[in-house]
């Protein structure tokens, strides 16, 4: 009997000891606000009129999500994250289309190792413009400035299916990424692949970025941007696999002037396969565009610790195979108020105007879903909301 007991008892101290080298994160986001858009697209696409509406995920999109790690020992650990996105506006699964809505985790789905050597994932997930875009006007207003330049230059996060991932540790504040998605096309390693290489440095208030993405098209491409349901090359092309369809580099910078953060940001993007002169300048839009050009200036003032005070200019320029040329600026202004370490409330405003191309709005899709009365608009949106993080 006292053997039993002994035995029972060295069971329960491997057990707890085994319990303690794990864990288990449960973490998500809840983000909803009340929003007005002027000159919206009415339901009969015939005209405009002001509209107002609940938006799910205005500066993030709301999510779930489970992390953790198991210590194997030698300083070698097995790590995954599940996150699936939400709109928490209607308890919908958040997706950017119809391919993408039906998945459960969505947003990330990763298992890997992480040690000395750094961490290796594979799974879904974003490539590294997504990380530096915490310097970029991404890290305050969100989605506000997704639709006039940074959906499509990759800084709103864009994930990378069937990829495996390599990032370093922190080396003296630089660390650097790898990424290669596999395009799964039985007899053609190069269709639908996709690769990017990335980099990042921190030292006291500076802050420096750079990325480099490139994808191809093909039957199952890797790279989710190339899986949208919208017109152009976005819709997977066997016809064209293999062949360079996005080719984006990321430029960034942040610096912290006492209160003041001051950051700037460039992006170039080349869409190659798109060669044909849109029709007119209803339809010209960032999706359609073989090259995009995106500037970005802005600051974030912290008032006091709970209140920062927020402003962007971000500008566009898109080349529709250098038959005619258009523009896209927006002056974004808001303010952010924390009532503690995981709830803020805020309030955007911000005006997008295009000139010699379509407007897709503030809230806009930068591939072609206009939100607008089309050429040469101006459109001005107002956000009030509340994010919670737990």
């Amino acid at each position: 009997m006292k053997k039993s007991l002994l035995a029972l008892a060295v069971l329960g101290a491997f057990a707890g000891a085994a319990q303690a080298q794990s864990s288990v994160t449960i973490y998500g986001i809840v983000d909803t606000g009340i929003v007005y858009t002027s000159k919206a697209v009415t339901a009969a696409g015939t005209g405009t009129g002001s509209k107002f509406g609940l938006n799910s995920g205005i500066i993030q999109g709301s999510r779930i999500g489970f992390k953790g790690v198991e210590d194997l020992g030698g300083g070698l650990n097995a790590v995954f994250q599940l996150e699936t996105g939400f709109t928490n506006d209607n308890g919908g699964l958040q997706g950017s289309d119809a391919v993408t809505s039906s998945n459960l985790f969505r947003r990330k789905s990763v298992v890997g190792l992480n040690g000395g050597f750094g961490t290796v994932l594979l799974g879904r997930q974003t490539d590294y413009a997504d990380t530096i875009s915490a310097y970029t006007s991404v890290n305050d207003f969100g989605g506000l400035t997704g639709a006039v330049g940074h959906n499509i230059d990759r800084l709103e996060g864009t994930r990378t299916n069937n990829s495996i991932s390599y990032t370093t540790n922190n080396l003296g504040g630089f660390t650097g990424n790898l990424i290669y998605g596999f395009g799964e096309q039985a007899g053609q390693t190069t269709a639908g692949q996709s690769f990017g290489l990335g980099g990042k440095y921190d030292n006291g208030p500076l802050g420096l970025g750079l990325n480099y993405y490139q994808s191809k098209q093909g039957s199952t491409p890797s790279d989710t941007q190339l899986t949208s349901t919208t017109a152009g090359y976005y819709a997977p092309n066997s016809a064209q696999a293999g062949n360079s369809a996005l080719k984006v580099l990321n430029v960034v910078a942040s610096y912290q002037f006492g209160p003041a953060r001051v950051y700037g940001n460039y992006s170039r993007v080349k869409q190659g396969l798109n060669t044909a002169t849109p029709a007119s300048i209803a339809v010209s839009t960032l999706g359609t565009a073989n090259k995009i050009d995106v500037y970005e200036l802005g600051t974030a003032w912290s008032l006091t610790p709970s209140l920062k005070l927020l402003g962007a200019v971000t500008h566009t320029r898109a080349d529709f195979n250098s038959a005619s040329k258009g523009k896209l600026t927006q002056i974004s202004l808001g303010t952010d108020y924390w009532l503690s370490k995981r709830t803020d409330l805020y309030a955007f405003v911000a005006n997008t105007r295009a000139s010699n191309m379509a407007n897709t709005g503030v809230f806009g899709d930068a591939t072609g879903n206009a939100t607008t009365g089309g050429v040469d608009s101006s459109q001005t949106a107002v956000a009030v909301g509340i994010r919670h993080k737990f």
